[in-house]
């Protein structure tokens, strides 16, 4: 989450140092983040077609394994995904 905090600061101070200078920005945002998932997605379909060629079976979990953390990066997670996800410690039986 921090990392997401830090890259919100950058670009909320770029913005602010185009405002002083009364520049706009190189590209409309909206065609900016479309242009982006299009090169996200674009990377992915080398893999997914030499996966689809070869005798082995495509699948969800291998694109799960091999495609979406490569889109979306590891994504932050809450406070009940951890607490479902954290290991519980064996009791002591008297």
């Amino acid at each position: 989450m921090k990392m997401y905090l830090l890259s919100l600061g950058a670009g909320v101070l770029v913005g602010v140092i185009y405002g002083v200078l009364n520049v706009r920005s190189p590209a409309p945002p909206v065609i900016a983040l479309v242009g982006l998932l299009g090169i996200l997605l674009g990377e992915q379909a080398v893999p997914l077609v030499k996966r689809v060629l070869s005798p082995e079976p495509l699948n969800v979990s291998w694109l799960r394994r091999e495609c979406v953390p490569s889109i979306f990066g590891h994504l932050p997670v809450g406070e009940s995904a951890r607490a479902v996800t954290k290991p519980v410690a064996p009791s002591k039986s008297a």
